[in-house]
């Protein structure tokens, strides 16, 4: 039985999540009610108002923590061993940092950076600093995990700005997505903080196969130096996945190590139009950190999107690697 010791570090603020303005469409989660008239049979065992909290709290417990339960099972069966699971900020207002005392016995972390921009999530220099810390050891493990930036038009002119966010809408195709929803300010801080700047960039519909299935994943094995994709042939079909786009010193510090093909049957995108992949996972160099960095989107770590089997293949790899001194 693997000794690894494993935590989840949700980054959002649950205050900050759920007291979003319901009357403002963009960048909140949706609450379990509206999701449960949107997707309708779907999510109907959720329907009992007296058992269920049917606003957004409602929904980040029921259906957005729900989809990692299958990692997190499947990880405790393999350890013998509960996931250490944290949330950043409780309801009450309380603020557990990701800090070396948080971290110690931990040799694989995952930050789920589900945190949506507007809340402001950041991470601070002893945070930084303790992950640092945390990446000195050869045998440790950081994924950090950001989610789609879609809707992010503030650039543009206003007169084109409705345009690109309905195009960017209709290429991921999810009729429960606001025209913006932005996530991943605290992943986007910590990469920043630890010199490898990455940012979640759009949401790209992946491509399928005939049957419905992913279609495979485009990866180097050449880099692969933890064995994490041996006998994985995909990642997942979760409609809106963002290009992971290394800026300034990640370039040099960071390798592509996965490229996930775009959905040529999709409505056009602007990124699609000139590239027919995104990249879908990134990995440290080995002379960046003594141990190992790598960025994906939340969702690979999630059950609720097809490739499964693929996926837990993944997650078994990276639970059962082999111990480094």
């Amino acid at each position: 039985m693997s000794k690894r010791h494993i935590m989840v570090y949700y980054a959002w603020s649950r205050p900050g999540e759920t007291g979003a303005p319901l009357q403002v469409i963009d960048d909140r989660f949706p609450t379990l009610f509206e999701s449960r008239r949107m997707v309708f049979p779907r999510f109907h065992e959720f329907a009992d108002v007296d058992q269920f909290d049917q606003s957004v709290a409602g929904f980040l417990d029921h259906i957005m923590k729900r989809n990692f339960t299958a990692f997190i099972d499947l990880t405790a069966s393999l350890t013998g061993q509960s996931v250490v699971e944290i949330e950043r900020v409780t309801d009450d207002g309380s603020i557990t940092s990701l800090d070396a005392e948080l971290l110690h016995g931990i040799d694989t972390l995952i930050v789920i950076s589900f945190d949506s921009l507007r809340t402001m999530q950041s991470a601070q220099p002893e945070e930084i600093e303790a992950l640092r810390a945390f990446l000195d050891h050869p045998d440790h493990v950081a994924f950090i995990c950001p989610h789609h930036d879609i809707g992010d038009v503030a650039a543009l002119p206003e007169s084109e700005q409705l345009t690109r966010q309905i195009a960017e809408f209709e290429h991921h195709g999810d009729k429960t997505i606001p025209p913006r929803q932005r996530f991943g300010g605290f992943a986007r801080s910590l990469l920043a903080g630890l010199g490898v700047p990455v940012e979640n960039r759009f949401g790209m519909r992946p491509a399928s196969e005939a049957d419905g299935t992913p279609a495979p994943i485009e990866a180097d094995m050449a880099l692969d130096r933890l064995g994490l994709l041996q006998n994985v042939s995909t990642f997942n079909l979760h409609p809106h996945l963002p290009q992971l786009e290394r800026l300034g010193e990640a370039l040099d510090k960071l390798d592509v190590l996965v490229r996930q093909r775009i959905d040529t049957h999709a409505p056009p995108h602007p990124f699609a139009q000139q590239h027919t992949t995104f990249d879908a996972l990134l990995q440290s160099r080995k002379e960046t950190f003594a141990g190992n960095l790598l960025v994906s989107d939340t969702t690979l770590w999630s059950s609720t999107a097809g490739g499964v089997d693929s996926l837990r293949q993944f997650w078994t790899n990276v639970v059962q690697r082999p111990v480094l001194s």
